[in-house]
């Protein structure tokens, strides 16, 4: 057969050897014509399954014709008289295929599945056995192979069946398994076996199921994109019922009168008048009325017409008022409004999301409202401080510090102002250094000072410039001493107690600008300061320069010498980031003062080791003010020792509390939980001292300085109380002895051994107080004294203590506040003795307070008080509480004795009530008084009344505290629901959320409950009214206590167990917490709560995100020596990294690691 078959008969017509063998290649003896038409006939019917409508009549072999060709005109007539039997068995043909492929499909299952090689020589085989069927078949040998199963390729050659292949495959030795085409695949229905028990075998399938696997989509939570975009998006308001309801009570449901419903007319097209009006127009071809056709208003536009009118509405209010800056302000706050809207101003359907959360978008719509405000009101100086903090988030920080020096430059005189500057300028940190705003701070006091004296003729002197003056200064104080110049700060006070009451009388009348040219001599005499051994004052050593000169002192010849300190480094065995923070710490406690040279050992300024220690004029020249309100001057005496470490009860301005916030000792309760009614509290208020640098979570205890360190706090005593008299001393006073009995406790608590030496020097203390003239009847000081034998253990003695203060007292019965006090404490330290003795002590304690309201002179305790007693003292203390509510509420003119009165009175009468009649009745008596003075607190004070509102707030916080303390101490000694104190509490710090005892005290009430769900509710209402950063603090550490709580109940015995409660969502929601508390302006610059979240990030194991925290505290906090400090407390390995952050900032780094290395080698 021809290879071609249209030049089959030239092949053929040649004759002769030779042209036969040149044209051999044109022949191929394997091709048969049979074969030609079963592959077309199977082409033709694959086409036809393939396709449901008719078969296409295409020729199954296209060749070229040829006249002389006698095998092209057989193929024709073969191919025509296919296409007509296919015609006629077209029907059958296709049931019968739809009937083999059913059967194939069905036993698919159990056949392997080979690769495609093998797959289409089967088909041919297949198609093979269909021959017999075809008439006109070309030759025996396609008749032989369609009856046999046999290789394609193998046609010709019948003699095998199969192909044989008896070479190895060498893949698999190399890859120890068959290829994956040629192992079998089985669909499999079920994972289980034929033949096996279920309950005692079974078989682990490596391949996937034979069942389709559902796609399991878990639920979506809270956090997912998805919710949050709900949660974000606004709620559909429900419309109410337009109709107004009937005042009757309506049992049914009101249907329409059909009077009130017009019937239609009948009409060719309504012959019976059923049908509507629309449906009436649409039978005549017509389309409803216009107002018919308008779809139904939708909520959307709804708002966004009330939005709309008030857009307008404000438009035209700034066009007729243009000069109304806080109605500029609420127009810019608006915008908030507008953007949360959907879509007011989206033009596209798609735009809607985009202007919802561009945040851009909505900065740059209040940057354009606010420089219209500004054009109309050019010297307003809030709508210029929004502007600057809108544009934080545009500008860079050298083109912002720009825009802040502009404005300062046009208004110098505002504090205010100069508040906010400073305040950027502490937080940027890639400008920060402490020189530079070491300086600044310096600038803006002198500023001001020129101010304040009439210097600057150009701006007048603003309302309050003296006190915004004196925070200011408090402000740069604790910002040196967070940086770890504690040497500046010193120099600070002690220049400004210098300054302020040892002023010659030559130089009073100057200006502030002369008196400090006049002061720098004094400073570099080297004469001692305050504090300082033989320190006189500037006034003093003025007058001797008159005279002639300084007279010298010769030293005290037995004056011991300073006690050498001992090694710094005690453990070498020790990494080097712990010896390194050691000895830190160490030099911090001990070097605090400032160095100078001793002339008695002839000393010069080139002996001095470390010559950051030593304090020149000009670092503090600048910051040196004049105060002369008598108030402020006392502030500053107190502010001064609690820089030292004293408790003297002085809080900084709100300006600068957060910004000095470096330490957690305000969550420290456990000495009030030991005793609720007479616990001792120090009130540090989260500020540490100076030389404090210790980790966060220490126990705060005042457990004093070293030997240097308190003769300097002695002299300051000494120096400063014959400046004061009066109240002013008295309180004075009061603050040394409680600063002496803070370390009484802390050697109770911590070194017993010091104790007894530690009591006997506060008893001596105490008794050189008493002995003074003025203090001989200081009742307050008679408190303390007694409250420390008390606490020392002598019981008996300290009774005599009180039987003695009480007896001087006289008749002045219930109008002296000072001996309320004295037999409040008395009471209080006798009803918390053992429960042993407890009628006795309750006899005694309700003997006091009986004893209090009677005119006779006071008589120790010798018995029972009887009935008649209880009664009359009663009857007295409801005329005198009757008494003094109505003088306090009804006289505008109250004095602040009067509400201090009133404070303790109320304490006594409570804890009488509740000692004679129970727990009930001194609730009555806080509810009566709480709803008297509440009253008054909510009119709200005008501003010259801001002395007699503050004294009526601090009467009702000690009258809320007395109240818990009273319900703290009856849960304590028998069984009481914690709801009454709980609302008693919520109900205080909704008026009072900057409380710091009344949150503690919450706290601890709050962990014992199961339920956190009513905590977090009410710290989510209280975060979001107030503007104190105290509840966001006390929100975390109430979290931190219930997840502590959580950890000890499952890791019980290092046993993971099941938790009774379970939380697992405590991690994210303190996280949280923390998140949303720094996004606010005093949050973020508080180093309490930045070191609070590093804390807590730390242990939870994700260094890389602590890591990340803390680099963001440092770009709001880069003043914060304790931030350092923690870091490479928590990351060892960045040590030098840290350090050299520190350096580069000005940080004061006391032990640089090259002294490090030297002091190791040594």
């Amino acid at each position: 057969m021809a290879l071609f078959p249209a030049f089959a008969g030239i092949s053929e017509a040649s004759s002769g050897e030779a042209s036969r063998k040149e044209l051999d290649w044109l022949s191929n003896p394997s091709f048969c014509v049979g074969n030609l038409t079963s592959l077309s006939q199977r082409t033709e019917e694959v086409a036809a399954l393939a396709s449901e409508g008719p078969p296409l009549t295409r020729s199954p072999l296209k060749s070229e014709p040829s006249d002389d060709s006698d095998t092209g005109q057989k193929l024709t007539q073969i191919s025509r008289k296919k296409k007509k039997e296919k015609k006629k068995k077209k029907k059958h043909q296709h049931r019968k295929k739809a009937k083999r492929r059913q059967e194939q499909s069905s036993s698919s299952g159990s056949e392997s599945d080979t690769d495609s090689g093998k797959d289409r020589s089967s088909r041919s085989i297949r198609d093979g056995q269909k021959e017999p069927e075809k008439p006109s078949q070309g030759s025996d040998a396609a008749a032989a192979a369609a009856h046999s199963s046999i290789w394609l390729e193998d046609v010709q050659t019948l003699t095998a069946v199969f192909r044989t292949d008896k070479k190895p495959d060498p893949a698999n030795w190399e890859y120890k398994s068959l290829y994956r085409g040629d192992i079998a695949r089985y669909k499999r229905k079920g994972d289980s076996c034929l033949g096996l028990n279920p309950k005692k075998q079974c078989i682990s399938w490596e391949g996937a199921s034979a069942a389709k696997k559902r796609p399991h989509k878990p639920p979506e939570r809270y956090f997912t994109k998805k919710s949050v975009g709900l949660l974000r998006a606004e709620g559909i308001a429900v419309c109410s019922n337009p109709e107004p309801p009937s005042s009757g009570l309506v049992t049914f449901i009101p249907v329409k009168d059909s009077a009130e419903v017009a019937a239609p007319v009948p009409t060719w097209l309504n012959p019976l008048g059923i049908y509507d009006r629309s449906t009436t127009q649409w039978l005549q071809g017509q389309g409803p009325a216009e107002q018919d056709t308008k779809p139904p208003e939708s909520q959307q536009d709804r708002e966004s017409a009330v939005l709309k009118a008030r857009v307008e509405e404000f438009n035209r209010r700034v066009r007729e008022n243009p000069r109304d800056t806080q109605l500029w302000m609420a127009f810019v706050a608006f915008q908030d409004e507008i953007m949360r809207s959907p879509g007011l101003y989206a033009l596209e359907e798609g735009e809607q999301e985009k202007h919802r959360k561009s945040l851009k978008l909505l900065l740059e719509k209040k940057l354009a409202v606010l420089e219209r405000a500004i054009e109309s009101n050019p010297s307003s100086v809030d709508l210029k401080l929004t502007k600057l903090q809108l544009c934080t988030e545009f500008w860079e920080p050298s083109a912002l510090a720009k825009e802040w020096q502009k404005l300062l430059f046009l208004h110098p005189n505002n504090t205010g102002l100069w508040q906010r500057y400073l305040s950027f300028c502490q937080s940027q940190f890639g400008t920060f250094s402490v020189s530079k705003l070491h300086s600044l701070y310096g600038k803006c006091l002198s500023t001001l000072s020129a101010v304040k004296d009439g210097s600057m003729l150009s701006h007048p002197v603003l309302p309050g410039t003296e006190e915004a003056m004196f925070a200011l200064f408090l402000q740069q104080c604790h910002f040196l001493r967070q940086a770890g110049h504690s040497e500046k700060v010193i120099s600070l006070f002690q220049a400004m107690v210098d300054f302020t009451f040892f002023k010659p009388d030559s130089v009073k009348e100057l200006s502030t600008k002369v008196q400090v040219e006049f002061f720098e001599p004094f400073w570099d005499s080297g004469e001692p300061r305050v504090g300082e051994k033989g320190a006189r004052g500037w006034r003093a050593w003025m007058h001797q320069q008159e005279r002639g000169g300084w007279v010298l002192v010769n030293p005290d010849e037995d004056e011991e010498e300073p006690e050498e300190d001992d090694l710094e480094i005690k453990d070498r065995a020790l990494p080097r980031w712990q010896i390194w923070l050691a000895v830190e710490r160490s030099r911090d406690q001990r070097h605090w003062r400032p160095w100078r040279p001793d002339k008695t050992k002839k000393q010069t300024e080139e002996d001095c080791e470390d010559p950051e220690r030593q304090v020149l004029f000009d670092d503090i020249g600048q910051s040196l003010i004049r105060l002369s309100s008598p108030s402020l001057q006392f502030q500053l005496i107190e502010a001064f020792l609690q820089v030292l470490g004293v408790p003297s009860g002085f809080l900084p301005p709100a300006s600068c509390l957060y910004l000095a916030m470096d330490e957690s000792s305000i969550f420290d309760s456990e000495l009030s939980d030991e005793k609720p009614l007479t616990y001792f509290n120090p009130s540090f208020s989260g500020i540490s001292y100076v030389g404090y640098m210790e980790q966060l979570g220490c126990p705060r205890w005042t457990k004093g300085h070293n030997r240097e360190g308190e003769e300097f706090v002695r002299n300051v005593f000494h120096l400063v109380l014959p400046l004061f008299s009066g109240k002013q001393k008295s309180q004075l006073c009061l603050s040394w002895l409680r600063y002496e009995i803070a370390k009484v406790i802390w050697c109770l608590h911590n070194k017993k051994k010091r104790l007894k030496s530690q009591g006997k020097n506060c008893k001596k203390l105490a008794k050189n107080l008493l002995k003074e003239p003025e203090n001989r009847n200081n009742f307050c000081l008679w408190k303390q004294y007694a409250h420390l034998e008390w606490l020392l253990g002598n019981t008996e003695d300290a009774r005599k203590v009180f039987d003695t203060a009480l007896s001087m007292a006289g008749s002045s019965e219930l109008k002296d506040c000072e001996l309320c006090e004295l037999s409040l404490l008395y009471a209080e330290l006798e009803v918390e003795l053992s429960p042993d003795s407890k009628e006795a002590t309750t006899g005694r304690a309700v003997h006091v307070l009986t004893r209090l309201t009677e005119s006779s002179p006071y008589r120790p305790y010798a018995g029972q008080v009887s009935a008649t007693q209880v009664l009359k003292a009663r009857k007295a203390y409801e005329r005198a509480l009757q008494d003094c509510l109505g003088q306090s509420c009804a006289s505008s003119l109250a004095t602040e004795e009067s509400w201090d009165c009133l404070g303790s009175l109320v304490k006594c009468f409570m804890l009488f009530q509740y000692l004679t009649v129970g727990i009930d009745a001194a609730v009555q008596i806080y509810g009566q008084v709480f709803a008297k003075l509440k009253g008054s607190v909510l009119e709200g004070p005008g501003p010259e009344d801001s002395t007699s509102s503050q004294s009526l707030t601090s009467v009702l916080e000690a009258v809320t505290l007395m109240h818990t303390s009273l319900l703290r101490f009856h849960m304590k000694v028998s069984m009481h629901p914690l709801a009454p104190l709980r609302e008693t509490l919520s109900e205080a710090l909704r008026l009072y959320p900057g409380n710091q005892v009344l949150w503690r005290a919450y706290v601890q009430i709050q962990n014992k409950s199961h339920s956190a769900n009513k905590t977090r509710r009410f710290f989510d209402t209280v975060t979001r009214s107030a503007k104190h950063l105290e509840p966001w603090l006390f929100a975390i550490e109430a979290e931190k206590m219930r997840k502590r709580l959580v950890e000890s109940v499952q890791r019980v015995g290092g046993r993971e167990v099941h938790a009774t409660i379970p939380e697992t969502g405590l991690t994210h929601r303190i996280r949280a917490l923390f998140e949303n508390a720094i996004r606010s302006d005093k949050g973020s610059q508080c180093p309490l709560l930045w070191r609070m979240y590093l804390n807590f990030l730390v242990p939870l194991g994700n260094k890389e995100r602590s890591k990340g925290v803390f680099y963001k505290a440092l770009q709001s906090c880069p003043w914060a020596k304790v931030l350092y400090m923690d870091a490479m407390e928590y990351f060892p390995d960045e040590l030098q990294e840290i350090l050299d952050v520190m350096t580069e900032k000005e940080l004061r780094v006391r032990l640089p690691l090259e002294e490090l290395e030297l002091l190791l080698e040594d």
